[in-house]
């Protein structure tokens, strides 16, 4: 398992920037070929009362896929996104998140996210995106 944290250029990320004040503050690890991070959206993250808001969830998934890619010191931009909602989360819900590389041709990888609430497992959202991979870096990127 590797460190939670990449690397310092991603401190003020709103999703796992741990010096970003108002940002979700997510911590992300890399166990074999799945990134993984818990989050736990706090009625701040709401929309309509009670109920996580969307895009909240997306910038979630957004990151577990990132970091697939960042935790292996690669530098990439989502060029591409995709979500699909399954089931509404209410606020207080807490989620295990988890990134995959579907796939990877030169500079471009896509990543498939899943929300899955920790309860049960039932996916309450999953998303694929296409990254450009701008800095491949030295750690492990394909």
């Amino acid at each position: 398992m590797s460190e939670p944290r990449g690397r310092p250029e991603a401190d003020g990320c709103f999703v796992c920037g741990p010096a970003n004040p108002i940002g979700l503050r997510l911590a992300f690890r890399l166990e074999g070929e799945v990134c993984r991070a818990e989050f736990t959206p706090q009625a701040s993250h709401q929309g309509y009362d009670g109920v996580t808001h969307g895009g909240i969830l997306f910038s979630a998934l957004d990151d577990v896929m990132a970091n697939w890619l960042f935790l292996r010191g690669a530098r990439a931009y989502t060029a591409r996104g995709e979500i699909r909602y399954r089931a509404p989360v209410p606020v207080g819900t807490p989620l295990r998140l988890e990134g995959r590389l579907k796939a990877a041709k030169g500079r471009f990888a896509t990543l498939r996210g899943l929300a899955l609430r920790a309860e049960d497992g039932a996916a309450v959202a999953e998303a694929e995106s296409v990254f450009h991979v701008i800095d491949p870096g030295r750690g492990g990127w394909p």
